[in-house]
């Protein structure tokens, strides 16, 4: 509860700074936005942070973004099928993604960055082959107005991504944080080795992980490619598995596994694009975004090694 507390409170601290030097930071459009945006974002975040809490990472979940992107605006707008079984094939496709993922994980035993590393190279280069390295959009069809609306559309006046990242993190809380698999889920991450001694089946836990990471990472790629409204699958996608690990690190999560919270990702989300819109109020150059980027992550890997190093001194001493 102290980081997320803390990470809280500077979110506060960030917010006050950028609305005192723009005060257009707090305009209802920006704010809209800018919860627009978090949705978006945040709802494959929370699916990393599950991945990161089994001391496991993700790189494939920008192309698969690009994927089932590529996917539904073919499925919808050239293959017409009805928006439900296009939405369906989309969530299952990174779904079976996810799976292939902690199988090759768990029972092959081999590192989860090499797996995605592969999956980020695959998942790429399949959304380009069958766009025909070409960008795909969806138009004004009306037979998918509905899917539109819930992926981008508003409810009492809320962006309905960040509605659908409120409803998903607060069932993650309780399956996280009040549920068997979420202790299951810390105790893999802590020690694997020792979960399984105490009888927990790991493989099981951990390919659960990927598979709810999968889905998610779908949930999202169908809200972004009706946000931007066309994907090109050479860069659609590029870079979000940094977005989402930085949110997560930022939230608490620690990359050796064993520690994480939901609140505590999406409050590291909301940090990160409230950052963004600073970056730009100060007129810092869009091409160092990345910059910026890679360096929360430093600043959150240092901050946990620098918190585990206190607790160790403590223990010896």
């Amino acid at each position: 509860m102290k980081k997320e507390l803390g990470i809280f409170i500077l979110l506060v601290v960030l917010c006050t700074v950028t609305a005192t030097i723009n005060p257009r930071f707090l305009s209802a459009a920006n704010l809209t936005n800018m919860a627009n945006v978090i949705g978006l974002f945040g709802v494959f975040s929370l699916g990393l942070g599950l991945v990161i809490i089994t001391s496991g990472i993700d790189l494939s979940v920008g192309s698969m973004c690009a994927l089932t992107g590529v996917v539904l605006a073919m499925a919808l707008t050239e293959w017409h099928w009805a928006w439900p079984l296009a939405a369906l094939a989309v969530l299952a496709i990174p779904m079976l993604l996810g799976w292939a993922h902690g199988a090759l994980i768990t029972r092959m035993k081999m590192q989860p960055f090499i797996v995605t590393l592969c999956g980020l190279l695959l998942y790429r280069g399949v959304a380009r082959f069958i766009a025909g390295d070409s960008t795909k959009g969806f138009g004004e069809g009306a037979s998918f107005d509905t899917l539109r609306q819930i992926a981008s559309g508003k409810l009492m006046g809320l962006p309905m991504p960040f509605v659908i990242l409120l409803v998903t993190g607060s069932i993650l809380w309780v399956v996280l944080h009040r549920s068997v698999y979420g202790r299951y889920l810390f105790a893999v991450g802590r020690n694997e080795e020792a979960a399984r001694f105490s009888g927990i089946n790991t493989n099981l836990v951990i390919t659960v992980a990927y598979v709810v990471a999968g889905l998610l990472t779908g949930v999202s790629g169908i809200m972004i490619a009706f946000y931007t409204n066309s994907v090109a699958p050479s860069n659609h996608g590029n870079f979000y598995e940094l977005y989402g690990i930085a949110a997560a690190v930022l939230g608490g999560c620690s990359l050796r596994g064993g520690e994480g919270s939901i609140i505590g990702i999406i409050i590291g989300t909301a940090l990160l694009q409230v950052l963004q819109n600073l970056v730009n109020l100060l007129g810092i150059p869009s091409s160092l975004n990345f910059a910026v980027m890679g360096a929360v992550v430093l600043i959150g890997a240092l901050a946990d090694q620098w918190v585990r190093m206190k607790a160790s001194r403590r223990v010896t001493s």
